[in-house]
């Protein structure tokens, strides 16, 4: 407490010290009694009220931004003040959060930091006020403030200031305590979510046998920078013998983002068995989202397309997505840039699409996150230095390879910062190494 027992009650006080130390015992309990803020707030409005003998009592905090702001989140009294803000710097009660000192205003129209403006929009009439700052651990976290006490002269006076500041450093300490209770359940409320989240999006990637645990041209691997990935990719093969592919990425993260993934990927998955050209699929898929999307401030970069196994040949559609890259069978590489922008932005726009043949080569698809991680090693030559480790392990199994592709980008960017998802389409023999 900011005052000691020795010089809070003095003899002279109208009260004696048994029954302040009293008050002040019950009054601590009747705040331990609740890990509820608003609760502990109200408790403590009614309890200054009473104890102090004042005609009204509110409790300030503080929140920190830009222009920090001193909001009022509990009264009791005969006007109701719950919600007014304050600058930080404004008022009494500014003047006590800044100077972090106990204020005592016998008469509020001689005080210079007294403003009046609750008074003349209420009808209130302020004569004395009494504010203590609220603080915890050297960290002042608001003020409580008293007004009018209720005498014959109406004023406070040094044991209602000594009282008010033991009152002051219990409530700031109550009021923490049920902060972090209350940060802690959200925290639990986050965590749940992202779970629920991530659970979700797991439910809509491939199962693994049919992501390269068995022998196939399309193999997948997604690992998330956090608990949830905003990626993800889809494939299979259509009764005609084609297979569908995409590879996307959210923007956002959280549940939010997780639901935009779940409608995209439901709908790409249930019309790609109809549709055959990828260019209006993205158009259909880009119809239906982009309303929902758009209120959001959300959107979906994506590659999506059919293979034909006889062929080799591979049609696309790149909305806004990171370029495709071909690894040829004699080591050289092309890329295949996006012709669109993301879907979900808005209705009825055109997707154009390219049709491209590996050459019994490999097609990789990669979200951004792999580039930006090799960015942060290697600005400006982030494809260059993908290329190059693709190059270096062309040699290896599909899935292996993929492991081992990711496994080294996020070796060399030490951290991982987003979420790095690759899909990679075998177009026929195995590809030689140089």
């Amino acid at each position: 407490m900011t005052a000691s027992l020795d010089n809070m009650f003095d003899d002279k006080a109208q009260r004696p010290l048994s029954e302040q130390l009293e008050l002040l015992a019950e009054l601590t309990q009747s705040f331990a009694e609740s890990l509820d803020v608003r609760e502990t707030l109200q408790v403590a409005g009614e309890r200054f009220l009473e104890y102090l003998d004042a005609e009204a009592a509110s409790i300030f905090l503080l929140e920190p931004g830009e222009t920090p702001l001193l909001v009022c989140h509990g009264c009791a009294g005969p006007v109701d003040i719950t919600g007014l803000k304050l600058r930080a710097t404004e008022g009494i009660v500014g003047k006590t959060v800044q100077s972090r000192e106990t204020q005592m205003v016998r008469d509020a129209k001689l005080d210079a930091a007294f403003t009046g403006g609750v008074d003349s929009e209420t009808g209130f009439v302020t004569r004395s006020v009494l504010c203590a700052p609220l603080i915890v651990r050297s960290q002042c976290i608001g003020a409580l403030e008293l007004i009018n006490k209720k005498t014959a002269d109406g004023m406070f006076d040094d044991q209602d200031k000594h009282l008010t500041t033991a009152l002051a450093s219990a409530a700031a300490l109550a009021i923490r305590t049920a902060q972090m209770a209350d940060e802690l359940v959200e925290k639990e409320r986050i965590r749940k979510e992202l779970e629920l989240a991530r659970e979700i999006q797991l439910d809509f990637l491939p199962r693994p046998e049919a992501d390269g645990e068995q022998p196939g041209m399309v193999h997948g691997i997604n690992v998330p920078a956090r608990e949830v990935s905003g990626d993800f990719y889809d494939h299979f093969t259509l009764p005609d013998g084609r297979i569908y592919f995409n590879l996307a990425d959210v923007s956002g993260k959280g549940m939010n983002a997780a639901m935009v993934m779940a409608k995209a990927c439901s709908l790409l998955h249930h019309l790609a068995k109809s549709e055959t050209s990828p260019g209006r699929l993205l158009s259909r898929v880009n119809d239906e989202i982009a309303d929902a999307t758009t209120s959001r401030g959300m959107f979906i970069t994506i590659i999506s397309g059919f293979i034909d196994p006889r062929t080799g040949e591979v049609r696309m559609a790149n909305a806004g997505h990171p370029p495709a890259l071909i690894h040829r069978p004699d080591g050289t590489f092309e890329q295949v840039p996006p012709a669109a922008p993301p879907i979900g932005i808005m209705p009825g726009l055109v997707f154009p699409e390219t049709s491209v043949n590996a050459d019994g080569g490999s097609l990789y698809l990669f979200t951004d996150g792999a580039s930006e991680a090799l960015d942060l090693v290697d600005p400006y030559r982030a494809v260059e230095r993908l290329i190059e480790v693709v190059k270096d392990k062309a040699h290896l199994p599909a899935k292996e390879r993929l492991r081992s592709i990711v496994s080294t980008i996020s070796a060399l960017a030490a951290e991982q910062h987003d979420d790095i998802t690759l899909l990679l389409i075998e177009c026929g023999q195995p590809v030689t190494v140089d």
